[in-house]
């Protein structure tokens, strides 16, 4: 009984990995797929709804309804403030798999589960004691429950460094647009039309919203709440200001610009400066000893020659 609750413990882990790495990778082209069918529309002769169920994928029809009812019956076991702070953190990561907190919870404690089940029969298999496969259970245990917040935390750091990286020419974009003639909103277009990432798209959805009648303050304001980086927050809170008190968009869009750029060269002279000290590790535990062992490796040999006679 315990090898095949081992065996679908190992066969449950590879599964759900496998899908998070699936969403976490082609998971923002799935968006922006379905938001440019949302935009554009679907085709004129539409599939019957038994096709289109059966063409969605896998994780859409079997593996995400099975998370959400997992998440309803776990919802009094979770939290309120820890679901927040995974609501808030599944929004930085641009929502990787449509995933709400409460079917992340699930994910991490079916995680757990299977690395300790894993570890075990892994303990089991290479003949260690009780003692020692308690151990490598647990540590499965931790490694899964982990495992999530690792891959949250490092999409959450890759979208905002692709927006510090990539904010500087969007703003060029948008100045010269704004200077060219158009407004805010079609500048925004021109933007989508010509970029791509985590902006373009966070600046589709700032349009949907200010097509449904969202003001375009509130959605700004979202957009970088979404996201979290202080630099757009900072654009952001120009333009709103900009905005209210009848300022040119055209200069304070340059002022931001200019502004924006001087901090990525900052950044970027940061980080070289970092370098050296970063590099000094590697250094002292690969080629330091290495040099060592070459240069005084022969003068040791000598020396213990001369004694040894």
């Amino acid at each position: 009984m315990a090898i095949y609750l081992t065996v679908i413990g190992i066969f449950g882990l590879m599964l759900t990995g496998t899908l998070l790495i699936q969403q976490l990778v082609f998971g923002e082209r799935i968006r922006m797929r379905q938001r440019v069918n949302d935009v554009v529309g679907s085709s004129p002769a539409p599939a019957p709804i038994r096709q289109q169920e059966l063409s969605a994928p896998l994780y859409q029809r079997a593996i995400k309804p099975a998370l959400n009812r997992l998440g309803r019956l776990m919802s009094k076991y979770i939290p309120v403030a820890r679901e927040a702070s995974l609501a808030k953190k599944l929004i930085e990561a641009g929502n990787p798999g449509n995933l709400a907190p409460r079917e992340l919870m699930v994910i991490k404690y079916l995680l757990a589960g299977s690395g300790a089940l894993a570890l075990w029969f892994l303990a089991g298999t290479l003949g260690k004691n009780f003692a020692q496969g308690t151990m490598m259970a647990l540590v499965g245990v931790i490694t899964g429950w982990l495992l999530p917040d690792v891959i949250l935390n490092s999409k959450i750091r890759q979208r905002k460094e692709e927006v510090e990286k990539k904010l500087p020419d969007v703003l060029d974009l948008l100045t010269v647009s704004v200077e060219a003639g158009l407004g805010f909103d079609g500048a925004l277009v021109k933007v989508v039309e010509k970029s791509k990432g985590v902006l373009a798209d966070e600046f589709v959805q700032v349009l949907q919203e200010s097509k449904m009648g969202k003001p375009r303050r509130e959605a700004l304001r979202d957009m970088a709440g979404r996201i979290g980086v202080n630099d757009l927050s900072n654009f952001v809170g120009s333009v709103i200001l900009a905005d209210q008190l009848g300022i040119s968009i055209g200069k304070v869009l340059r002022l931001q610009s200019k502004e924006m750029r001087q901090k990525r060269r900052q950044r970027a002279e940061e980080k070289a400066m970092k370098a050296p000290v970063k590099m000094l590790i590697p250094m002292v535990l690969f080629i330091f000893p290495a040099i060592f062992i070459i240069l005084l490796g022969p003068a040791i040999i000598q020396i213990m020659r001369a004694f040894g006679s």
